[in-house]
């Protein structure tokens, strides 16, 4: 029965709708701003942007679009920041027509992005990719950032890290078919590398469905961006970052070992302060989402931010699709 049905009705999409509605009512609206040379950068923004309470970029990373990866944190931080939630190039609604593929190209989309909605200082957290392009908006604009958060972000890898066997996948072919599914097997690989207790029995037609929805769209510039991290990469070549910076790792990541968060403190230095969720794999973000929201929060909302304080009308230019 439920195979039948999921012919008519995508669990996918309506879950995906939900998302939308959730934003939507918690204050935030779905905008597409056109940062010319045929980029365009989709973001969820504040509907009324509050001029006294600092912002909050939460960046996600691959896999499902950004209001899967968020949806259950956004309302531990509206009430403290103005929060501004992307999706990066090539993923949800945002696009480019530019041949870069490397994380600091999509640094620089976030930064002219925020710049759109006047946003010129923010906070940021970045998920896995995410991290790997929040690190470069602090390496390229360290004026812009005042905190950063790389949860489970294998910032510090290199290249050699794959031959030298640290990883549960021998080559990039082999992290690419995993980490952009195109199968319902490869999806499972997916979901048992990203999660200390993966769920059980799913059903190849639903499984089928998520990829339809959210993994058929730029499939080869996804596999791009992948190899853009990967190739020629090495910790000597990466520069320091001189702001305070949280680390957050699950203890059993499969996907960036924890090693990898180790490295990336000694990296960092005394700027850096590291947390390890126990019992927690690669989406420590969803499966041990109460852990995650409240390191945040600790790290990052001054306990002497106003809550409640005038609005400021929302930035002109930009495309409203809600």
């Amino acid at each position: 029965m439920l195979p039948k049905l999921s012919k008519c009705i995508s669990f996918t999409a309506s879950r995906d709708w939900l998302y939308r509605h959730l934003f939507a009512a918690a204050g935030l609206r779905s905008v597409a701003t056109d940062l010319g040379e045929g980029t365009t950068m989709h973001c969820w923004v504040p509907k009324l942007h509050k001029p006294c309470k600092p912002s909050l970029l939460l960046v996600h990373g691959f896999g499902a679009n950004a209001m899967w990866q968020y949806g259950e944190h956004i309302r531990h931080f509206m009430p403290h920041f103005n929060v501004y939630v992307p999706d990066l190039v090539f993923f949800g609604d945002s696009f480019t027509s530019r041949p870069e593929r490397t994380e600091s190209f999509q640094a620089q989309c976030v930064v002219k992005m925020m710049e759109a909605h006047g946003v010129h200082r923010m906070s940021l957290v970045g998920i896995s990719y995410g991290g790997f392009v929040g690190y470069s908006v602090a390496v390229q604009f360290p004026e812009v950032v005042e905190k950063l958060v790389l949860c489970c972000a294998g910032v510090c890898l290199e290249e050699v890290d794959m031959e030298n066997g640290l990883f549960r996948v021998s080559n990039l072919d082999e992290a690419s078919s995993i980490l952009v599914p195109q199968t319902p097997d490869k999806l499972r690989e997916l979901m048992k590398l990203s999660f200390v207790r993966p769920a059980r029995g799913v059903p190849t037609w639903f499984l089928q469905d998520f990829i339809h929805v959210m993994c058929t769209v730029h499939i080869e510039e996804k596999r791009e961006l992948l190899e853009a991290i990967l190739k020629d990469r090495q910790l000597s070549d990466l520069p320091k970052i001189q702001l305070p910076t949280l680390i957050l790792w699950g203890d059993q990541d499969q996907v960036f070992p924890l090693e990898l968060g180790h490295r990336l403190k000694r990296h960092i230095g005394e700027n850096a302060q590291m947390v390890v969720i126990k019992n927690a794999g690669h989406a420590v973000n969803l499966e041990k989402a109460k852990e995650f929201s409240k390191h945040l929060k600790a790290f990052l909302i001054d306990t002497q931010t106003t809550k409640s304080c005038p609005s400021s009308p929302l930035s002109s230019g930009e495309k409203d699709d809600l």
